[in-house]
């Protein structure tokens, strides 16, 4: 962790980057042993470090693209894309208070907040493995609520039903 604090500026990847670097020894180390583990694990450190640099500075072709080119104002919104947007995020909005509670406490503390699975596993006394199953299932559940077959899938509205149970429960 001091090699990783001392070579990157953002505190807040530092779990995530450790994480990462131990998949990857262990992964590495399935198929055969290093014969320095120390600068085997300092190497893969260091190489992880620059992947991450390497992916932030690669730039999506989409934002590339001349704006001129594709006819968009980005000032000038639509009507009909303004309202589109609304409803769109009234749907999240519903969906999300349709989550489980702890599905819920755990996306909006990943995504919204961006604090690390170590961190949101402390605060809320679970493991980490928890966090990640809570966040897998929150983000589908999510997903199949707004991209379901017409947005209201039976799936979703199960999950707004089960949902608004345990809340009536839980108050």
């Amino acid at each position: 962790m001091r090699y990783l604090a001392r070579r990157w500026s953002r505190a807040q990847d530092l779990h995530d980057l450790r994480h990462e670097v131990y998949v990857r020894v262990l992964e590495a180390a399935a198929t055969r042993r290093p014969t320095s583990p120390c600068g085997f694990l300092l190497g893969v450190a260091r190489n992880l470090m620059i992947d991450r640099i390497r992916r932030e500075r690669i730039v999506s072709i989409d934002l590339m693209e001349d704006v001129d080119a594709l006819n968009v104002l980005i000032d000038d919104v639509s009507a009909e894309r303004a309202a589109s947007g609304r409803q769109m995020l009234q749907r999240l909005a519903e969906v999300f208070q349709g989550l489980p509670l702890r599905c819920r406490q755990v996306v909006w503390m990943r995504r919204v907040e961006g604090l690390p699975q170590k961190d949101i596993a402390r605060g809320l006394g679970i493991a980490e493995s928890t966090v990640e199953k809570h966040l897998i299932r929150g983000i589908g559940l999510l997903a199949d609520g707004l991209y379901g077959s017409d947005g209201h899938n039976p799936r979703s509205a199960e999950l707004g039903r089960r949902g608004q149970r345990k809340r009536q429960r839980d108050e």
